[in-house]
């Protein structure tokens, strides 16, 4: 048993930015940070854009920022959420500064504001293209600077602690006690209980199989919270990043950032046709949702397996200073940007919904937190705007920082019970677990993917319940580990994805169901 003040599950910017302040302003309370990779290893990492903050007030406002958020959000923003959201962005900011984050200037000492895909102006503060790995650095710096911080890497969260877990008659409001945790290197399960929980998990991208995110984005926040009973929310709104770079490989995919079409690069098909134009008025600059489905309209079109990101006719000094990542990564594969095409295709991104909370950050669940990517804030609605992800965390923390200092959480002294499985047996069969992470990936790609529709979605739901109950009888007679874990997550979330892409019955930001009657609408020519 751990006992301690304060539990973040998560390692990404959200919940170190609200471990950084909660240990800062009660130097007395403990805090707990449980990861189940390295330290650093999270969507954060990946992270390569930056984040969009109003600052050059000159041409910038908050409300052109506002504006572009509702507008990619396609109706279904929390417009209050929003303005709170952007308005707080420079205060945010200046605290990364202030924590050692360094962001590139301009020749005039200025920070080079760079442009992505829904943006009307250069507001996207960045690190050349590796933003959220420099924002991580400093992050864990200070953390590791705070004496009442515990940081516990390889410690997979298995299940959040309620009244279903204790011999008590369960209320109609449920609280949260804590964390049965995985100790991947010894295998041994912990019992953390915790006053105060925080789910700061990260994305679901490797239910796709092919991703951006890291291969430990398997939405576990999201689906231990739905199994406590927490209210998630739109989770058929998944993000796919236009340009991921294309390969045969499946897995975690190389990210070529938005920030490159702002820069200037044209995406064109096999035969050299620039049709980004033919699908927007904002063409390559058009937001992710209708990059996205456009691409994939010209794929089915010529049966192509990918199409190309043309940067043949920009400054090629230019764009390794701005992208040197990038460059090199395309260097390693015998790709010449000033001469080559960049073979690109989308790929699972970033999930617009989940795990509902207010604007402090409170779930549905008494003393259950949640922040970034995890959680459904209303910020996004039915699409993010690119960038909005990292200033939604540094927001969100500060909220939730802000009210658990106000509303400091009671210590519980119910009594938990520790981790049972001595009936288990030790046969976790790991072959059968890889074989059905590939077969549910693969049953996701084919049948939920950009474009989807009734027929496609109803077998993807009768091939996932057969799987969820092989799974779930391997579960409950077996010593758990990380990966049977991670699987059994995954199919929940594969399950929420499927069910609420069901019950939307009109195609909206990132959701598109060729069976919805507004389907004609958002796929032919959106030029305006």
């Amino acid at each position: 048993m751990i006992t301690t003040n304060y539990l973040v599950i998560g390692s990404g910017v959200a919940g170190l930015t609200f471990a950084v302040k909660i240990a800062q302003k009660f130097p007395h309370k403990t805090i707990t940070i449980v990861t189940k990779g390295d330290e650093d290893e999270s969507n954060t990492k990946y992270a390569q854009g930056g984040v969009a903050v109003v600052l050059n007030t000159k041409e910038d406002s908050f409300q052109k920022h506002i504006q572009d958020t509702l507008i990619a959000g396609d109706g279904l923003c929390d417009k209050t959420i929003v303005e709170m959201v952007i308005k707080e962005g420079p205060k945010r900011f200046r605290e990364l500064i202030n924590w050692g984050a360094s962001f590139d200037l301009n020749a005039q000492g200025n920070y080079d504001l760079g442009k992505e895909g829904g943006h009307s102006e250069n507001r996207v503060v960045h690190h050349k293209d590796i933003t959220g790995y420099e924002i991580e650095r400093s992050l864990l710096q200070r953390i590791h600077q705070l004496a009442n911080i515990s940081l516990l890497s390889h410690h997979f969260a298995i299940d959040l602690i309620t009244e279903h877990h204790l011999d008590t008659p369960t209320p109609k409001q449920l609280s949260c006690y804590g964390a049965y945790v995985l100790n991947q290197k010894t295998g041994n399960t912990l019992t953390i209980k915790a006053d105060s929980t925080l789910l700061a998990s990260g994305g679901i991208g490797s239910v796709y199989g092919h991703t951006t995110n890291p291969s430990i984005a398997t939405g576990d926040g999201v689906a231990m919270a739905y199994r406590a009973k927490a209210n998630i929310q739109d989770m058929e709104f998944i993000q796919f990043h236009p340009t991921a770079l294309y390969t045969t490989e499946q897995g975690s995919a190389f990210l070529i950032s938005e920030a490159v079409r702002g820069f200037g690069a044209y995406l064109r098909t096999k035969k050299g046709h620039r049709f980004m134009p033919d699908y927007d008025h904002r063409a390559e600059l058009a937001s992710r949702d209708i990059v996205s489905q456009s691409i994939d309209t010209e794929l089915k079109k010529t049966g192509d397996t990918h199409v190309y990101l043309d940067c043949t006719h920009l400054d090629v000094h230019a764009f390794r200073q701005h992208f040197p990542t990038i460059y090199d990564q395309c260097k390693r594969l015998d790709i010449d940007i000033s001469k080559d095409w960049i073979p690109v295709v989308p790929a699972s991104h970033y999930l617009c919904g989940g795990i509902v909370v207010d604007q402090y950050g409170k779930t549905t669940i008494t003393n259950l937190f949640s922040c970034g990517e995890c959680s459904r804030t209303g910020l996004h609605g039915a699409n993010r705007l690119a960038s909005n992800s990292l200033l939604e965390a540094l927001v969100y923390a500060h909220n939730i920082y802000a009210y658990a200092s106000s509303h400091p959480p009671k210590h519980t002294k119910v009594f938990i019970p520790d981790w049972n499985d001595d009936e288990a047996l030790n046969n976790s069969n790991n072959e059968f677990i890889r074989k059905n992470t590939v077969e549910l990936q693969k049953l996701m790609r084919n049948y939920v993917g950009i474009v989807r529709s009734n027929d496609t979605l109803k077998i993807a739901i009768k091939q996932l319940d057969s799987m969820y109950n092989k799974v779930e009888n391997l579960y409950k007679t077996s010593k758990i580990n990380t990966s049977l874990c991670e699987l059994r997550n995954m199919i929940n979330i594969a399950h929420l994805i499927i069910t609420q892409s069901l019950e939307r019955k009109e195609n909206k930001g990132g959701y598109y169901n060729s069976n919805n009657l507004n389907s004609k609408k958002v796929l032919e020519n959106n030029v305006t």
